[in-house]
């Protein structure tokens, strides 16, 4: 397995120090693009963050790490990941690297999390299951990143406190840039609270919950794409009918994942000229988080302006 596999490659590289690259800045690892980015945009020049999963070709569930993965866990400063059992590749190099680096994990973050906040867990690394009922897609939750946020510059703040200043100035920037999102989220809700809509898998329930809208979909056929399993016949049945009732403004699925009955509910969805949405789960070329989540919410405002 990963250990395994990456022993030989640890003693032909060497130990790698911890403390910054060659040239000063701190090494950060996240997850996904998504919180590199985010990692990016409050450590500006002073960090140098790479990515695990960074293309939307990648699946994070089922991602498989490499030898140079680990030896990039074992290296890093500070490591940020999702939790929840989303990003379960993250525990399994932090344990077969040896890794000491400090650990923010993204749903420790949410008010949502049963587990209680960041803050009064001490943002401690240990929350790598699924847990039931639980939503682990929390970057679609933009409140919940601007807490990420927070907890991102103070330990990049503990790391190098000659920079705290550039670090608290980069963090206001992207907090504004948040509650500009919140606003937009508020605006769609004051127009269009209790819009139905049809969500294929959970992933973007948080920001349309945000929105005010209502997700119709049956929680059945949500769960079974998610956990890439066939739908149930009458589960299949039931929500097409639902999309065939009228009270479904706009249907979104997953741009990276999917499988036949998603297929058929966005023809259903197509045939009927209700707008298709795709949001997907890690961030595309050229985009920041902010301009991201800003093309979805405008998405999201203009489906239901149609």
């Amino acid at each position: 397995m990963i250990a395994l596999a990456l022993a030989s490659a640890l003693l032909l590289t060497g130990c790698a120090s911890s403390g910054g690259t060659d040239d000063g800045g701190i090494r950060v690892v996240a997850s996904t693009s998504v919180y590199g980015q985010i990692a990016a945009e409050i450590g500006g020049d002073l960090v140098d963050v790479t990515s695990i999963v960074s293309s939307v070709s990648q699946d994070p569930h089922s991602f498989e790490p490499s030898a140079q993965d680990q030896l990039t866990v074992k290296r890093a400063d500070l490591v940020i990941e999702n939790g929840a059992g989303y990003d379960a590749f993250v525990d399994a190099l932090l344990e077969a690297s040896g890794s000491t680096a400090p650990v923010l994990t993204a749903v420790e973050f949410s008010a949502q999390w049963p587990g209680g906040s960041a803050t009064e867990s001490g943002g401690d690394h240990g929350d790598h299951d699924h847990v039931d009922g639980f939503n682990e897609h929390v970057w679609y939750d933009v409140q919940t990143m601007g807490a990420l946020a927070h907890g991102i510059a103070s330990q990049l703040e503990a790391l190098s406190p000659d920079d705290a200043d550039a670090f608290a100035a980069n963090l206001d920037i992207l907090l504004t840039g948040i509650s500009a999102l919140e606003g937009d989220l508020g605006a769609i809700h004051d127009d269009h609270a209790g819009a139905g809509i049809f969500v294929t898998e959970p992933v973007p329930l948080y920001l349309t919950e945000a929105a005010g809208l209502t997700n119709i979909a049956p929680d059945d056929f949500m769960q079974s794409v998610e956990e890439g399993q066939d739908v149930a016949p009458a589960t299949l049945l039931e929500a097409l009918k639902l999309v065939r009732s009228g009270e479904v403004r706009a249907v979104i699925a997953n741009a990276q994942t999917g499988g036949a009955e998603t297929t058929q509910i966005i023809a259903e969805a197509e045939s009927l000229s209700i707008p298709v949405l795709e949001f997907a789960e890690t961030l595309p070329e050229r985009e920041t988080y902010l301009s991201w989540m800003q093309a979805n919410i405008d998405a999201l405002t203009g489906a239901l302006s149609e």
